[in-house]
């Protein structure tokens, strides 16, 4: 199988939205940002355009439905007008189509639900409209907690053409697992996997300094920093070609950028997994 080029997202999360982040990312050469309807209190497509509307033609974009505004806190929901409405809200905002539309952590949603397989089918149908209709120009899956998909799948219901989900060396082996599983019955390729929160929401969290994860890496004695090297093993937990990652600091990106070419250690990921999978097995059910 062919080894996807590792490629940065700029996560606009916790971004504060000016003009310069987004010229130094292309300045660096990132090319991609994603946002989300419900980002910025649901502002940041409006934001986006205000403070570089003539930047944006000139980078990737995608975004998220699935969240929206409630009383008192945002509410989750996949139905199928919301969503649209959504999408149609999404193109007036940034004057533009997106690129990729993700269905925001529709997990949410069916937790509790009882017809989820069909809420999960419509809610994809729903997008591949949509994206035949010109409102994006692919759509694709972002989850926070993706444990319990596989089992809501509809083989007859369209397919994402991109997974997104939490990718590093904090995540669990049930997630990790079931992105694998995710891609095998959706046919998703390396390069259409997508991971998020490479540092578990924190760059700077001291365990950046107690672990040391250049042991992942194929010359242990690189000269990356640790969180270089975190951010480097993040792309083979799970297998993924594109990690979007956060940060307003333009030098905190270039070091990210810095740690692509070292190549990682496959056999270390493997042993690395099985260790999470018998740590997995000996807790109480």
């Amino acid at each position: 199988m062919r080894e996807p080029h590792p490629r940065v997202v700029l996560g606009l999360h916790r971004s504060r939205y000016e003009r310069q982040l987004l010229t130094s990312a292309l300045e660096l050469g990132i090319t991609a940002i994603d946002t989300s309807f419900n980002y910025r209190d649901f502002g940041a497509h409006r934001r986006l355009t205000e403070i570089g509307g003539d930047l944006l033609p000139h980078l990737t974009l995608s975004t998220k439905v699935g969240f929206f505004p409630g009383t008192g806190r945002a509410e989750h929901s996949l139905d199928p007008g919301r969503l649209r409405l959504a999408l149609e809200q999404t193109n007036r905002d940034l004057r533009r189509v997106p690129d990729l539309v993700f269905l925001h952590n529709p997990e949410r949603s069916l937790r509790e639900a009882p017809d989820g397989r069909d809420m999960l089918a419509q809610a994809c149908a729903t997008l591949d409209d949509a994206t035949a209709q010109g409102l994006c120009r692919s759509w694709g899956i972002s989850s926070w907690d993706p444990s319990s998909l596989p089992n809501l799948i509809d083989p007859t219901a369209p397919k994402p053409s991109v997974l997104m989900v939490r990718a590093g060396l904090l995540v669990g082996i049930r997630t990790l697992d079931t992105a694998d599983d995710l891609a095998t019955r959706w046919g998703l390729p390396a390069d259409s996997m997508w991971g998020m929160s490479p540092f578990g929401g924190d760059a700077t969290d001291p365990v950046w300094e107690k672990l040391d994860p250049r042991v992942f890496l194929r010359n242990p004695r690189s000269s990356l920093s640790r969180p270089q090297a975190a951010f480097r093993a993040a792309y083979h937990l799970p297998r993924v070609g594109s990690v979007a990652v956060g940060s307003d600091d333009s030098d905190h990106l270039r070091e990210l950028l810095a740690a692509l070419d070292c190549p990682v250690d496959d056999q270390v990921v493997s042993e690395y997994r099985d260790l999470l999978l018998g740590r997995a097995s000996r807790q109480p059910a």
